[in-house]
């Protein structure tokens, strides 16, 4: 009787034990084989993957004690990593950037030359990528259909390339070359005819033919483009000023509506870094004195390519 009582409270005791145990948080061994002394053997237990309960270091890192993060564990990103963006393919295609204002060298030296060989450069060589240079390409460039943007890029320095050669040593110093001024438009073979080439920018004064004086000069922009084709001087005005942009346009002759041949102090003062609003602009005043002086009302005017 007292060997069943004993049995039974030994019984509860143990019981109230393991309901202590699990209430704890203490995981429940994996069953394993008892060995001889009936201990069931730890290297079988295995972990439960996905069980609540479970507290594994892997899976829950624990901050040091002296506040440095834990390294994550390889192959998890860690929560604040940013992720770098992926790099844009580049398009072999779009045009690159080889000169542009502020540039100096022997290749700004050689792109003047060139342009100097087609009548887009008026000066002498000087390796340095200033204002002039920039409105010599933006014209080149508008002139072949590109990107007026003033800027060597590799679309227009082949271009360039194709339609030129190689500068000599002479040329490329300023001591040679210079302006091809070509043959005179057909038009301008006979009679008297102011012959106006937006190639060279130059104007020829021509009698049947014969060249009698040739100067500098200047269009308008691609906002107020100078209109090409066959025209006749409509009159002369000497002392003329814009009634439109109230500017100076001594020895205006004009022929085409407001269009005029006249003298320009601004393109005296700053060459081809600018434009008119659609005249032909002569920067030598002697010049065109003496032609004013020569040009009568009916005489023909040719704006070419």
């Amino acid at each position: 009787m007292r060997n069943g009582l004993r049995d039974t409270l030994l019984g509860r005791a143990l019981a109230a034990a393991a309901v202590v145990a699990v209430a704890a948080g203490c995981s429940a061994q994996t069953t394993g084989t008892p060995d001889a002394k009936g201990v069931r053997s730890a290297k079988s237990a295995k972990p439960s993957s996905g069980t609540a309960g479970s507290s594994t270091a892997a899976a829950s890192p624990s901050p040091s004690r002296s506040g440095a993060k834990t390294a994550p564990v390889a192959g998890t990103p860690a929560a604040s990593a940013t992720t770098a963006p992926a790099k844009q393919p580049v398009d072999a295609a779009t045009p690159r950037t080889l000169m542009s204002r502020g540039s100096n060298g022997k290749q700004v030296r050689e792109l003047q030359a060139r342009l100097r060989q087609i009548g887009w450069f008026d000066e002498t060589p000087t390796g340095t990528y200033g204002p002039v240079t920039v409105a010599s390409v933006q014209g080149f460039q508008a002139k072949r259909g590109l990107a007026a943007t003033g800027r060597t890029d590799t679309v227009t320095w082949q271009k360039l390339l194709a339609m030129t050669r190689t500068p000599t040593r002479d040329e490329l110093n300023g001591t040679a070359g210079g302006q091809q001024r070509g043959k005179l438009d057909p038009r301008c073979m006979t009679g008297r005819v102011m012959c106006i080439s937006k190639t060279s920018r130059t104007l020829s004064w021509v009698d049947d033919g014969h060249v009698l004086s040739t100067m500098d000069v200047r269009f308008g922009s691609q906002y107020t483009p100078t209109r090409e084709g066959t025209f006749h001087v409509d009159f002369k005005s000497r002392h003329h000023v814009s009634t439109i942009y109230h500017t100076a346009m001594p020895y205006a002759m004009f022929f085409s509506g407001g269009q005029a041949v006249h003298y320009s102090s601004d393109f005296a003062a700053r060459g081809y870094n600018g434009a008119s609003h659609g005249c032909v602009n002569v920067r030598d005043e002697g010049k065109i004195a003496a032609l004013f002086a020569q040009v009568k009302v009916g005489d023909k005017v040719v704006v070419y390519w």
